[in-house]
């Protein structure tokens, strides 16, 4: 085919000419003159881009808020765009989100208010009387530099309890739009505007086949990243694979997790809250919540960046990936994956297509991440811990970080100093001193290199006081809303 296709409100688009660099904003806002979607950082930082993006699943048809600002427009084949401009109540006025956000005071320069009220619309779909910490957490990616965020707390608040979600038109019409969006789907797309060039294959055979014809393409998944390529660099990415919609199984065989690398942040995250608790509050913590239903844990492993989120956790838990070339895979330890900075272990037309997560279900487990904002924001460091103790003693220890290196990669001496000792504080020390060994950071602009290292050692001690039920509290609370 060599149309996209897709909906957009409540009407039917067909393109010709698009090219991979092409971003759904600037279509938006210069194209359909949808101008409540705002720019604000075209980095997928502040959220006032949001909107919905609907998509088939096999669960059915589901809408997420995403930045599109940086959501490159091929990857909105088959998929229902939904803008601001379509939100409605029943009787053809504001919807109830809006109507809170006026009651309550949620707005004040309204520059925000638009991708605002979209997340809030995300939320209330799928948990329309969601409680204060769920708004928080919906509202990470969402930055608002004039109100605070109370009043549009409360506004969350009362637009669930005022009910009317049978009246939503998104709710009732579902079906028809999933029927709509089935009718778009088929073979492989391939897409031009000039020579700039976007090729969606029409499933993972349809991908290692392209890859073959087209080794030194960019592929392009969820685009958290490729995104600032376009905007921020202007680098040509032509031709782009998209691979967003690839790769979505997800099982659990006995003690282990297997996921398509298309999967995304948010898609796992009911298996890592429910097969690695531990991990929760980290993987709440990958970007903001536009960012995790766009971002997938095969590209945050295969762009092999020292900062990734989920490289530090994986290596720790000893996961591994499957990578294919054509009909061939192979099956690597994911830490041999990282080679250098910059450089994979993945050959031309190479691609991840599974990523293998142990759950080590009889071992200590902790994730940290280091930021200048709890929120939305890239780690200074990062770091996976898993430690297994037998009788008192540790009998493994498997330590990983990010931020620390030109690439994600283990503690060795600090591992050495834990291995075989007693579980208490003095092995601890003795790895907090001993992690000086493995690395030796840079100074960049989210941290010092003393810094760096003053965290990697103190992850050592905050580990074991959280392990040790010590008591001693290791973070500051503040009460949700207040």
């Amino acid at each position: 085919m060599t149309q996209l296709r897709f909906l957009l409100n409540d009407t039917e688009i067909a393109l010709t000419e698009v090219g991979a660099s092409d971003t759904l904003l600037d279509h938006l806002r210069l194209a359909r003159r949808l101008t409540g979607t705002k720019e604000g950082c075209a980095e997928g930082d502040c959220g006032a881009c949001t909107v919905l993006v609907g998509r088939l699943t096999t669960g059915g048809l589901i809408y997420e808020p995403v930045n599109a600002c940086i959501r490159l427009l091929a990857s909105c084949h088959a998929t229902h765009v939904v803008t601001i401009e379509h939100l409605r109540g029943p009787d053809g006025g504001l919807h109830p989100i809006q109507t809170a956000m006026v009651e309550h005071h949620g707005s004040q320069c309204g520059f925000c208010t638009p991708g605002i009220v979209m997340a809030l619309y995300g939320l209330w779909m799928g948990n329309p009387s969601a409680d204060a910490e769920a708004i928080e957490t919906a509202l990470q990616g969402n930055i608002c530099r004039c109100t605070g965020y109370e009043p549009i707390i409360k506004a969350a608040l009362a637009a669930g309890a005022a009910g009317g979600q049978t009246q939503d038109a998104l709710t009732r019409e579902r079906q028809v739009v999933a029927a709509r969006l089935a009718g778009m789907r088929g073979g492989r797309v391939s897409l031009a505007r000039g020579a700039d060039r976007a090729l969606i294959p029409a499933d993972a055979d349809d991908l290692a086949r392209l890859l073959a014809e087209e080794p030194g393409a960019t592929l392009v998944a969820g685009a958290t990243d490729v995104g600032l390529w376009v905007t921020k660099f202007m680098r040509d990415i032509s031709p782009a694979v998209f691979i967003g919609h690839l790769m979505k199984d997800m099982t659990v065989e006995g003690d282990m997790i297997r996921l398509g690398a298309g999967v995304t942040y948010s898609e796992a995250a009911p298996l890592i809250a429910r097969h690695i608790p531990a991990a929760q509050d980290y993987w709440l913590r990958i970007g903001g919540w536009q960012v995790r239903n766009m971002g997938t844990i095969g590209a945050n492993i295969a762009n092999g960046s020292p900062i990734g989120d989920t490289p530090p956790l994986l290596i720790a838990l000893g996961a591994r990936i499957v990578l294919r070339r054509g009909d061939t895979r192979r099956e690597l330890s994911l830490e041999d994956f990282f080679i250098d900075y910059g450089k994979q272990d993945r050959q031309p037309g190479e691609f991840v297509e599974q990523v293998l997560i142990p759950t080590r279900p009889e071992a200590r487990i902790a994730a940290y991440k280091i930021s200048k904002r709890r929120d939305s924001d890239i780690s200074a460091a990062a770091a996976g811990f898993c430690v297994t103790v037998e009788g008192g003693t540790i009998r493994e220890a498997r330590v990983a970080f990010g931020g620390m290196a030109a690439t994600l990669r283990r503690a060795r001496a600090a591992e050495a100093a834990l291995q075989g000792r007693p579980f208490a504080e003095a092995a601890f020390e003795a790895a907090a001193r001993a992690v000086a060994d493995d690395f030796q950071p840079l100074t960049d602009m989210r941290a010092s290199a003393e810094y760096r290292a003053t965290v990697a050692r103190n992850l050592f001690r905050r580990f074991w006081l959280e392990q040790s039920e010590t008591g001693v509290p290791v973070r500051l609370r503040q009460a949700v809303g207040a």
